[in-house]
């Protein structure tokens, strides 16, 4: 789930457990345009203290505005929509007459918050169900590809992590990309057999194990939510994991190095027996053309090409590292 959602579960929790009323506001529709997607969360105090949010903020103020007017005084769930109109849609600043639907949820002992943050703490992923009629909220398993549902009585939201990336490589580049992929919720995995460097790895928040790159995909049992970049240019180390990577239902599968490392990477895993679309599924040279020449500026590329096919956004040749550098230099091997 997305970590700002999460520390509005987290304060929302922080204010129940300090005797405060809370209001918690989930997007459960849009249509046309609308700054924050389904699932966005907002967590109102009652003295309009706020955290997260569902709109570009004048959403966010009218709901305040009321609490402040008329105290928090809901006891019952509702929904509620926001830009019917044309003139609904400019006060409430949705863009190109957006219209957004809400549910209002006053949060009580029946909302199972605590619990919910333990499952999340234990890095499962649930589907919350909560019964506008009742108030009762209930925990269940999720799948990763559910999402958000409504029918009018019952939101179910699927929280915890869904996304998970491994990184073959401790290197300086690695560093970085992890610190960014951690800030974007993945659950980060980085892989180096190579005691030279991860006797000097130092990153919170992410796994770091030394067994080979291969077995550690078998063992991730990667799925259609799982990234994997290469970063080591050895191909003693890579070749064999994007072999396995290749095979798998990973949204997104890259390695490092120049369009003729590229090129000889590509060979080598053809003689390898991989079929010609589980390799053109490789990408690489990894990364969005920025004239990246940094570490962190590296990292930003790769990510920026992730969240892409995350997305599913289609980016043009010329956006690519190859494209753009064969464009620019159409002679020389490009950097990473």
């Amino acid at each position: 789930m997305d970590s700002v959602d999460l520390e509005v579960l987290k304060r929302s929790t922080e204010w129940l457990d300090a005797g405060r009323r809370v209001l918690l506001v989930t997007v459960v529709r849009t249509w046309g345009s609308s700054p924050r997607p389904e699932g966005a969360m907002l967590a109102v105090r009652d003295d309009g203290l706020v955290e997260g949010s569902v709109s570009g903020g004048c959403i966010e103020d009218d709901i305040v505005l009321r609490i402040r007017r008329d105290g928090l005084t809901a006891t019952r769930c509702e929904a509620v929509t926001y830009g019917v109109s044309a003139d609904e849609a400019r006060r409430f600043g949705l863009p190109c007459g957006g219209t957004i639907q809400l549910v209002l949820e006053p949060l009580g002992r029946d909302s199972g918050m605590a619990p919910l943050l333990d499952a999340i703490a234990q890095g499962r992923l649930v589907a919350r169900r909560l019964d506008l009629e009742t108030g009762i909220a209930t925990l269940g398993p999720a799948q990763a590809a559910a999402g958000l549902a409504f029918d009018g009585r019952f939101l179910t939201t699927v929280h915890g992590p869904r996304y998970r990336m491994l990184v073959i490589g401790a290197s300086q580049l690695s560093k970085y990309l992890a610190q960014i992929a951690v800030g974007l919720d993945y659950q980060v995995t980085v892989c180096d057999p190579r005691v030279e460097y991860t006797g000097t790895w130092d990153v919170p928040g992410v796994t770091l194990v030394k067994t080979m790159p291969d077995d550690t995909v078998l063992a991730m049992r990667l799925d259609e939510r799982c990234a994997v970049v290469a970063l080591t240019h050895d191909p003693k180390l890579d070749d064999m994991a994007l072999l396995e990577a290749l095979r798998s239902p990973a949204f997104y599968v890259g390695a490092l190095g120049s369009r003729a490392n590229n090129a000889r990477r590509r060979l080598r895993l053809a003689e390898m027996d991989l079929g010609a679309g589980d390799i053109a599924r490789l990408h690489g040279p990894v990364g969005v053309y920025i004239g990246s020449r940094t570490p962190p500026e590296i990292a930003v590329s790769i990510l920026a090409e992730i969240t892409a096919v995350k997305n599913g956004v289609a980016l043009p040749e010329a956006a690519r590292v190859a494209g753009a550098k064969a464009l620019i230099e159409p002679s020389a091997a490009c950097p990473s």
